[in-house]
């Protein structure tokens, strides 16, 4: 993608500062100087290179005392004139009118144009945009998420295929993301576009900074023309959602157990690798204190570092934990009803497996923080779980070792046999 400008300078200029406008910063260069005298702007800002960029392409401009005011937010109306202005967006395939009718004269071409390059789409409010509140994260995910759309038509998939994935953020596993932003928080996260702050939260009702707003337009034009398949955290969620585990991205050596791993009368026809066959079905246990099914299913291999990491990484493992004989964790999502009374014990040897393990639930720090639900919130007077319908997520295994029999075996009530082991 080539470097973003500015198609022309639309929008008026706020005060003294804001949306680069009809203001008194009118070159690029006289920008880039300008930015470089913020006062509230030091070197060592997080976001001072992406403020200076921002400032020199005439996206932003200072203030008249000298400040950017980095901390200050971006209105619904400021960030549809700058996305409306990204000269390498195409425009949308089906055009959407612009019958807002709160949106002010000076920014009307801006929204109009947000519109067309399929940012903003007029059919998702009721006539107003609220164009003058600040943009909370959560709409701004949206935005940029219905953009990449029109980019490249892969990222329209994408949006589809996590709609019931597992969300690395906070407001996912404590139930507080809405459904209409889910998706799109997904593939901000996916594709590194944006993240969750230190207290693990996406921050969908928190507003958008300007400081934020001059990062994420280069991100966006980084991730814009990058392809889905080449974000690992993408692949991750869109793979959890459309099967219910990332088994495939992480530990790819995992196959279909061949037919001469099956005595010569048995139905081979029933065995698969397709999680998404026995996800959230009913599954057949060793004991039958309870019935059982399956959620999810996240592998994490906590041998690799960076982006080679699973974006599950942060959610489930503390830094530097490392296992023995080159094991990668499985942590698995249950979902049981309970028949009579249940302790810990008896719930562990529902399934009697290393890997898909529901005597414990993980005990990092990093679990915590993110508030997925624990097997001890659930618990009472000696172990004894205290509902019937238990759902929370424990920690297993996935070993490589085959003198540790890491073949991974479930079955469902109706015969189909989920049957995968290491090539």
């Amino acid at each position: 993608m080539k470097k973003m400008i500015l198609t022309g300078v639309t929008a008026l200029a706020l005060l003294a500062g804001g949306v680069i406008g009809s203001g008194s910063i009118g070159s690029s260069a006289e920008a880039a100087q300008a930015t470089l005298k913020f006062k509230d702007v030091p070197s060592t800002h997080w976001a001072a290179a992406a403020i200076n960029a921002a400032v020199e392409q005439g996206f932003f401009q200072g203030y008249a005392d000298g400040t950017f005011k980095p901390s200050s937010p971006v209105t619904k109306a400021e960030m549809a004139s700058i996305l409306g202005r990204l000269t390498d967006q195409p425009n949308a395939a089906k055009q959407e009118t612009n019958n807002f009718i709160d949106v002010p004269e000076w920014a009307k071409s801006g929204v109009s144009a947000a519109i067309a390059k399929g940012f903003i789409s007029p059919a998702n409010y009721n006539g107003k945009l609220d164009a003058k509140a600040s943009l909370t994260r959560g709409e701004m995910a949206i935005w940029l998420a219905q953009g990449l759309t029109v980019v490249d038509s892969d990222y329209k998939q994408a949006l589809s295929d996590v709609t019931n994935t597992v969300i690395p953020a906070k407001e996912y596993f404590t139930g507080k993301l809405a459904s209409n932003q889910k998706n799109a928080v997904a593939v901000a996260l996916g594709t590194g576009l944006m993240s969750v702050a230190n207290d693990k939260n996406f921050g969908t009702d928190r507003t958008t900074t300007r400081a934020e707003v001059a990062v994420l337009i280069a991100r966006y034009a980084s991730v814009a023309k990058t392809k889905p398949a080449d974000f690992q955290g993408l692949n991750e969620l869109r793979a959890v959602g459309l099967t219910g585990t990332n088994l495939s991205i992480i530990a790819p050596k995992y196959k279909k157990a061949g037919q001469d791993k099956f005595p010569e009368s048995y139905d081979y026809s029933k065995v698969t690798d397709n999680f998404a066959k026995v996800r959230n079905k009913e599954l057949t246990t060793v004991t039958s204190y309870a019935d059982l099914k399956i959620k999810n299913w996240i592998i994490i291999n906590p041998y690799v570092e960076s982006t080679n990491r699973s974006i599950y990484y942060p959610v489930f493992v503390d830094e530097k934990d490392r296992l023995l004989r080159g094991a990668y964790y499985s942590f698995t999502e249950f979902d049981i009803s309970i028949k009579n009374s249940m302790n810990q014990l008896q719930g562990g040897s529902l399934i009697n497996s290393p890997t898909i393990n529901a005597l414990t639930s993980p005990s990092s720090k990093a679990f915590s923080e993110y508030g997925p639900k624990h097997i001890n919130d659930l618990l009472g007077p000696k172990g004894v779980f205290t509902v019937k319908n238990p759902i929370y997520w424990g920690q297993g295994l996935l070993h490589f070792d085959k003198s540790l029999n890491p073949g991974v075996r479930l079955t469902l009530k109706d015969g189909t046999n989920f049957n995968v082991i290491p090539n």
